[in-house]
């Protein structure tokens, strides 16, 4: 993962200018918040968030359908 530099931002300065977190976000995307000198959050569009959901459940989709197929003889012994 590239980290932009311009999206750093302390969190004591997040704290105290929250709009300016806000401003990063729409420019760049993303903001992180560094808590002691290490990157601790990060704050992105809730679009974006939204994307990476879906993205995880069709991953859980695509295992689920990769283990009924290899293991469909059990499941029909199971479902009489």
């Amino acid at each position: 993962m590239n980290i932009n530099t311009n999206s750093l931002v302390s969190i004591t300065e997040a704290n105290q200018n929250f709009s300016k977190v806000a401003r990063l976000v729409d420019e760049n995307g993303v903001a992180i918040i560094l808590k002691n000198n290490v990157p601790r959050y990060i704050i992105t569009e809730f679009s974006q968030y939204q994307a990476e959901q879906v993205t995880d459940n069709e991953d859980v989709k695509s295992v689920a359908s990769r283990l009924i197929a290899k293991h469909r003889a059990a499941f029909e012994k199971l479902a009489k």
